[in-house]
């Protein structure tokens, strides 16, 4: 299978990887963002470019299309691979417009062709262990998960642009999506956002969004996340109280807490997940295996995201 990607950062540096250590794939060619990165990330990998990528995408020697770009590109670039044949696999979020990914995700069932979104967070060991151990604490009535990346200086990158980014929590759509897939259907969301922007640019120094999310089985979920310069130090903790527990994440470890009683945790690390997504596709395009996620499950993470950045204007939505 040919293999078309879109982008040469650090995703498509790992997917570039990954194919090149499956022989049922090859890398077939790149588009990136700059001549410059282009011409060192196929001396690097040892594959052709095309200029653009339209042409990648009408290439009739490419039958999928990896999307590992700027956000702002995903949906046009993906309804573009999908309308000319192509499979498409493409980082969340599939798009910033929500309209837009919801007809994305109807093109490619209308093709026939495979539309995978990307959200390899629940493969990880953090989303397992919890999986795993959420029994233990009996009804979860509480969750709060909160991610800080200090960054001194902030970078002035894309990741840090209003328009190429999207809204911090679409953007940054795994810390959502980790709570639709424990705990379903979203009733209301509550949301605010702050950001330390560069004066006469779209980009910033720093945001913080906290969003609070209720759910129809009782559940409260509470998400953190910021980034940039304004934070003195880096966090990354998940909490969920139950009934008869909690369980604690923190850094590269968990604990079990019931009681007096506690129990260590141990979390597997990240290494290796773009692999393993890369496997799992082919493996649904070769031999017809199941995804562990589908577009329908992104899409609606990407709806309680977009509901989250509207309560962030108006101050309460409800879904």
């Amino acid at each position: 299978m040919k293999v078309g990607l879109v982008g040469t950062g650090y995703a498509a540096k790992r997917r570039a990887e990954a194919l090149q250590g499956d022989q049922r794939a090859q890398l077939f060619a790149v588009s990136g963002h700059t001549p410059e990165a282009t011409a060192a990330f196929c001396q690097t990998y040892s594959v052709s470019s095309f200029e653009d990528w339209e042409q990648l995408v009408q290439s009739p020697q490419i039958d999928l299309v990896i999307i590992a770009t700027v956000n702002k590109n995903h949906g046009v670039i993906a309804r573009a691979a999908l309308e000319a044949g192509k499979h498409v696999v493409v980082e969340y979020p599939l798009s910033l417009n929500l309209t837009e990914a919801e007809e994305i995700i109807h093109l490619a069932e209308k093709s026939g062709k495979l539309l995978h979104v990307e959200h390899m967070e629940l493969l990880g060991g953090l989303h397992q262990a919890i999986r795993q151990f959420l029994p233990e604490i009996g009804n979860v009535f509480f969750a709060r998960y909160t991610t800080i990346n200090s960054k001194r200086p902030a970078p002035r990158r894309w990741t840090y642009n209003h328009d190429l980014y999207g809204f911090p929590l679409t953007g940054a759509l795994s810390r959502i999506h980790r709570f639709t897939d424990l705990f379903g259907t979203v009733a209301s969301v509550i949301c605010q956002s702050r950001f330390w922007e560069i004066p006469e640019t779209n980009y910033y120094r720093a945001c913080l969004c906290n969003a609070q999310l209720r759910f129809q089985n009782g559940v409260i979920g509470s998400i953190t996340y910021g980034k940039g310069d304004t934070f003195c130090r880096s966090v990354r903790t998940f909490e969920l109280l139950g009934d008869k527990g909690t369980l604690i994440f923190e850094g590269e470890g968990g604990m079990l807490v019931r009681g007096e009683e506690k129990t260590p945790i141990e979390v597997a690390s990240r290494r290796g997940l773009f692999a393993k997504d890369t496997t799992m596709v082919l493996d649904h395009l070769l031999e017809g295996k199941p995804l562990y996620v589908s577009p329908h499950g992104s899409y609606y993470a990407l709806k309680v995201a977009d509901a989250a950045r509207q309560s962030g204007k108006g101050g309460y939505d409800s879904l």
